[in-house]
């Protein structure tokens, strides 16, 4: 990055070492609102196109490519795109996503819609993508975003936002530094997903040889070898005495999600569905079926009504191992046979009695389950580690980026 900096510092120093003019963007370019657009109209093919609400959730900075796609007939009545222009959401349901842009770089022309603006300039187009990252846009942004359910920047108070101008060869060479950098976290991102995929297939396949014992060893039933409880039902709140765990509290590796918890009162009512270290709970319907969690804590929660608790005897099998076993193709096997179709799946109590488990000696089975914790807790640091790795990174990237498009102001 140094090197990159000084390269940049010298180029500063010599095509404009009184510093850089700050311009509105309605000095260097043109604002065009779009309309028309709805998903409905999307095609398989024809001419490409950009809604806005893909903007913020497909997108990044730049594209050369649609994934969408509209009539001939109805492209001739909507806002044309062209190479080197931003195409900017120009409403948002929160503050951080209005404004989002994305370069179009492909070559033939496309179209846009409703609650899209697009910004026709003579600049580096990716110069002028990266400055829409910027805390110094998003500060000024936020002066003009108007509304509150949905937010909004008008052309007109677009036009207004000041940038820097340096020269071309300036923001070439900026736009080459956040490129690496860009490319850097994209590969950052694959040998961590890779790294995290690797040891996902090394558990599975431990915990499927660990867990086929033979045909000497007996199979039970669910019913014959614990007690099913189904969950309380009430409304979730936002705060509360205990944590409300539902359906979509589980995670796909077992594990309780935190993210949006909801909570709930403890009273005489719902006493009875209060939670310990290492109960069993299973999710009975929906696209969650199946899955099941293994409570790891003693902080107060209640279950609810979509979740059965399972209440083994712990003197043929031990909770730990049942919930590795139910992360295992043989439990999913089962449970898709077993369960009810129809648009909802179900899979009630009744069903997951029928559930079939080899039960080994329990000193076999603390065996298994110190090995198969071992490779659990290896994931989960990965799981865990790879959003962190990912977030220092961008942070680090985020600051660059900020010091790379501040200059000082050029004044007359």
């Amino acid at each position: 990055m140094t090197d990159n900096q000084n390269k940049i510092e010298k180029l500063i120093a010599t095509l404009c070492p009184n510093g850089v003019e700050y311009k509105g963007l309605g000095e260097i370019g043109t604002f065009t609102r779009g309309s028309g657009l709805q998903k409905k109209d999307f095609t398989e093919s024809g001419v490409g196109c950009i809604h806005y609400g893909q903007i913020y959730t497909y997108y990044g900075i730049q594209a050369n490519r649609t994934k969408s796609f509209v009539s001939e007939e109805l492209a001739g009545t909507l806002k044309k795109v062209n190479k080197n222009n931003l195409i900017i959401a120009c409403t948002s349901e929160n503050i951080e996503d209005v404004c989002k842009a994305v370069v179009w770089l492909g070559d033939e022309e496309i179209v846009t819609g409703g609650h899209s603006t697009i910004f026709k300039h003579d600049q580096n187009p990716l110069y002028i993508g990266y400055f829409f990252q910027t805390k110094y846009f998003f500060d000024q942004k936020k002066k003009f975003a108007k509304g509150t359910k949905v937010i909004e920047v008008s052309a007109k108070d677009l036009a207004k936002i000041k940038i820097p101008i340096p020269p071309i060869a300036v923001q070439e060479e900026i736009v080459k530094i956040l490129n690496n950098f860009a490319a850097l976290e994209e590969e950052l991102e694959a040998a961590l997903e890779e790294e995290l995929e690797a040891r996902n297939k090394q558990y599975e396949h431990y915990r499927s040889e660990l867990l086929m014992l033979g045909d000497d060893v007996e199979y039970k039933e669910l019913g014959d070898i614990g007690k099913l409880k189904y969950g309380f039902t009430e409304k979730a709140k936002e705060k509360g005495d205990a944590r409300f765990i539902r359906i979509t509290d589980i995670g796909s590796d077992g594990h309780l999600i935190n993210k949006n918890a909801k909570f709930i009162d403890i009273t005489d009512k719902n006493n009875e569905y209060l939670l310990k270290e290492n109960d069993l709970l299973v999710a009975r319907t929906g696209a969650t079926y199946g899955k099941t969690l293994l409570v790891k804590t003693n902080e107060p929660a209640i279950y609810a009504s979509f979740l059965i608790k399972v209440e083994l005897d712990n003197s043929i099998i031990l909770n730990q191992y049942y919930w590795h076993f139910a992360k295992t193709n043989e439990y999913w096997h089962q449970a898709n046979n077993l369960v009810s179709g129809g648009g909802q799946p179900q899979f009630n109590g009744n069903v997951l009695r029928k559930i079939k488990i080899q039960i080994p000696p329990l000193t076999e089975q603390k065996r298994i389950v110190t090995i198969l914790d071992k490779f659990d807790a290896l994931v989960s640091d990965i799981a865990m580690s790879l959003p962190a790795e990912l977030s220092a990174r961008r942070s680090q990237y985020e600051y660059y980026r900020n010091k790379l498009l501040s200059f000082n102001e050029y004044v007359n």
